[in-house]
């Protein structure tokens, strides 16, 4: 899915476009999915692209939405030298949209904390 940034800010809000199009990150504890545990799918704010299950979500306490696994195929990964620091971006392999960061620290079996970024993301709800 390929936009120009004045169609993507046409879609998206200003805090969207920062954080999907241009990889800012909101402020920890502030996101409307860090705490929410409902039966769904989360979605790419952007284009729509499921990303994760509710099934894969849990309380990290980082104080963003975390995840131990995606949906196949659904995140493309690249390296992040930016803030002094080498890290894994995760971006929506559909539309490019910057989500936030994966980490080999996770609790569960699979080991990796999946760091996003709630306004990158939509939810629905499993009938």
């Amino acid at each position: 899915m390929k936009l120009s940034n004045k169609e993507w800010k046409q879609k998206l809000s200003e805090e969207q476009f920062k954080i999907l199009r241009e990889a800012s990150t909101e402020r920890p504890f502030t996101g409307k999915y860090n705490m929410h545990f409902e039966d769904g799918t989360y979605k790419c704010a952007g284009c729509n692209t499921p990303l994760f299950a509710s099934e894969t979500k849990f309380d990290s306490s980082c104080g963003w939405p975390s995840f131990d696994e995606a949906i196949e195929g659904s995140i493309e990964y690249k390296q992040d030298r930016t803030l002094g620091m080498l890290r894994t971006e995760i971006l929506c392999t559909n539309c490019g949209g910057h989500l936030g960061h994966v980490f080999d620290d996770g609790p569960t079996a699979t080991g990796k904390r999946y760091c996003v970024n709630s306004l990158s993301l939509n939810f629905n709800s499993n009938p």
